[in-house]
């Protein structure tokens, strides 16, 4: 393979041709096809006439380029993409190379490049013409140099890929695309204004730049361009009509707004404002459909330059420039989407209220299904006298699930061996618990961490309290994290026991003898509490308690006269126990289980909720603008196939919570 570089030198009239540079090179080892390695040859002709150009400065020189092979000319005037892997890396690097030549086929006899590939002696190479000046009408003007057309051999492969019938439809262009990558109406307009600059500065329209920043006429033509864009795509027909003078249907929405088309091509209300002194967009607005994307960032608009206002003064700034259709709707739709509005209105999600638990509903023995809570701190004094010391007291207070029936115990500390001191005096009185509730330690707002763990179902205080319920048969469950609601049985509990402490002692300093004396008498009190409405019988003087079914009457009742002289039979005095203590079941199924029949709050299910969704995490600390979000990751349903907790994932963490801690934000994953 050889490659020859001759340089033509215009001298008046006169033309010397001379040769400049030349180079040979050894066909590859490996076994090449003759067009391969003839394109070869024209790729080092290629390299060499560059490094020519770029040595002797001859960078805007007309080249002219000659190959004898047919195939190597086809390959090369045609697009790279065309053929296979190694003639289309080679003719990439052609048409690379010689951007500005021009490529030409000459016989091989002509062909002074053979004379370096076949060889010549020295004799022969001094007196040699065609190696030394190239043939004889180079010299010549290029206008009468030799022209040879192509031959399309078809026994010959070309290497050609094969074809694709590729089937072209012609769409419209998605002008849409843009709207919806913005969630602004300023961003909208601002990047629209910058590719109409753009498209006309290709269109080489006088005084178009770049450069200058923009105008309120280039805002003001994006504007009106995404406003007749969208009455367009969802207005067609109406545009039509008007145009033509047809009327609408009485039923149609536009008939009311009497339309018409402005000066602009937009798309207006007619009304019957057109002598009101007030400017002329707010006489003819420009109608938008409800349901455009435009319409969305209009009123997202609206609403930021009215600081979050509510729909009616959203709408009333809306009205000033435009009419959406559907009036109200739209707006009270985006603003109850609108996350930081969703903050401070804090609606918390509300499911149907559920069923109460079996412990609850079944008539087995007081305290046998109990939960427990913890109120405090109280103060105490160490003794009655003078230089007393003052320390925390707490209050465990057991509620029976079933009846009502209160049990408070004062704990001197919140360490897990002080409350199983008041559980043992507890069990002790009341008997042994099958099941025992209680909140979760993140309930206890206000307490102590030693107090959280002490009641956190991981802990070690927690297991050393298990392993006592479990040797006694009794199994300790606890409420959802941050559910204080769950537990509504002995919140009541405390709140009853905090309003008679607080106003029997006020700020007094008690002993531990005497605040367990005014718990004991508390306790009396509330286990002679009523569980269900007085009737207006005069004959109906007694109301079922709690302590009914302690010690078979009120604790604050007066005692009854002695019945020991009647002469009753020790069977008839059983019995008559007996009797007695049914009638008490019987009241209490009756009359307070029927009580809890109806559903007081909470009335309606609900659905929204789904793994994925979007949700804020309240917190009573903080403000509703500093509420996580986060994102719902599981559902935990009841029995009834309601879901009242969730598994939801912070930035940082992963959490259980109830559902009433949430708030829903009501936004579509193609609104995120």
């Amino acid at each position: 393979m050889s490659a020859v570089v001759y340089l033509k030198i215009f001298n008046g009239d006169k033309q010397d041709v001379t040769l400049v540079c030349s180079k040979t090179k050894v066909a590859p080892l490996k076994r090449l096809t003759i067009p391969r390695l003839e394109l070869t040859a024209a790729l080092l002709l290629a390299k060499l006439t560059k490094y020519v150009k770029d040595q002797l400065n001859l960078t805007n020189a007309t080249t002219y380029l000659w190959t004898d092979s047919a195939i190597t000319l086809t390959w090369i005037s045609s697009h790279s993409s065309r053929w296979k892997e190694f003639v289309k890396n080679r003719v990439s690097l052609f048409q690379d190379l010689t951007q500005q030549a021009h490529w030409r086929l000459v016989p091989g006899k002509e062909n002074p490049a053979d004379c370096a590939s076949r060889g010549l002696s020295a004799h022969q190479l001094v007196a040699h013409k065609l190696w030394w000046t190239g043939p004889p009408w180079l010299q010549q003007d290029s206008s009468s140099w030799p022209t040879h057309a192509l031959e399309k051999d078809l026994n010959v492969d070309l290497e050609e890929k094969p074809g694709v019938l590729l089937h072209l439809k012609a769409q419209p262009i998605a002008l849409w695309d843009l709207i919806d990558r913005f969630s602004s109406l300023n961003r909208l307009l601002r990047v629209t204004a910058i590719c109409r600059r753009f498209i006309a500065r290709l269109r080489r329209v006088p005084h178009s730049s770049l450069q200058y920043p923009l105008t309120l006429g280039d805002l003001e033509e994006a504007r009106i361009l995404w406003i007749k864009l969208t009455q367009a795509a969802h207005f067609k027909d109406q545009l039509r009509s008007i145009s033509r003078g047809e009327r609408f249907s009485k039923s149609h929405p536009l008939t009311k707004l009497t339309p018409f088309i402005d000066h602009q091509g937009v798309l207006t209300v007619g009304g019957r404002l057109k002598f009101a002194h007030i400017g002329p967009e707010s006489r003819n607005q420009a109608i938008i459909p409800r349901e455009s994307r435009l319409a969305q960032l209009l009123i997202g608009q609206a609403q930021l330059r009215t600081l979050h206002g509510g729909t009616q003064l959203t709408l009333r700034q809306l009205r000033s420039s435009y009419w959406i259709l559907g009036g109200r709707a739209p707006v009270r739709s985006f603003i109850l989407k609108c996350v930081k509005c969703t903050r401070q209105r804090e609606v918390r999600a509300q499911q149907l209220m559920g069923q109460l638990p079996p412990a609850r509903l079944s008539p087995v023995r007081a305290f046998l299904n109990t939960g427990v809570d913890y109120a405090g701190p109280v103060s105490l004094r160490s003794w009655k006298g003078r230089g007393h010391k003052s320390y925390k007291g707490w209050l465990a207070i057991f509620v029976c699930m079933t009846t009502s029936a209160v049990h408070l115990e004062v704990v001197s500390d919140y360490s897990a061996e002080g409350f199983i001191a008041a559980y043992r005096r507890f069990t002790s009185r009341r008997g042994i618990a099958h099941s025992l509730f209680s909140d979760c330690g993140t309930n206890f707002l206000g307490a102590d961490k030693e107090l959280r763990k002490l009641f956190s179902s991981g802990s070690a205080h927690s297991r050393q309290l298990a392993q006592l319920l479990i040797n006694d048969g009794t199994q300790w469950s606890f409420n959802p994290p941050g559910a204080p609601h769950f537990g509504g049985k002995w919140e009541a509990a405390v709140k009853s026991v905090k309003f008679h402490l607080t106003r029997t002692i006020g700020e007094d300093l008690l002993t531990f003898e005497e605040l367990t004396t005014l718990l004991a008498q508390i306790e009396a009190v509330l286990n002679s509490r009523p569980l269900e409405p007085l009737t207006d019988d005069p004959y109906d003087c007694s109301a079922l308690t709690p302590g009914h079914f302690l010690i078979g009457q009120a604790p604050t009742t007066l005692p009854e006269p002695s019945l020991e002289q009647l002469n009753i039979s020790r069977l008839s005095r059983w019995q008559l126990i007996q009797q007695k203590l049914q009638g008490f079941w019987k009241r209490w199924s009756t009359g307070y289980l029927q009580r809890l029949q109806a559903i007081s709050k909470w009335h309606h299910p609900i659905h929204q909720l789904r793994i994925g969704s979007l949700v804020l995490l309240t917190d009573e600390r903080f403000s509703p603008t500093k509420w996580l979000l986060a994102r719902v990751t599981a559902l935990h349903p009841g029995s009834d196939g309601l879901t009242r907790v969730v598994t939801i994932r912070t930035a940082q963490t992963t959490l259980t919570r109830p559902i009433a801690k949430l708030v829903i934000l009501s936004i579509s994953p193609s609104e995120e």
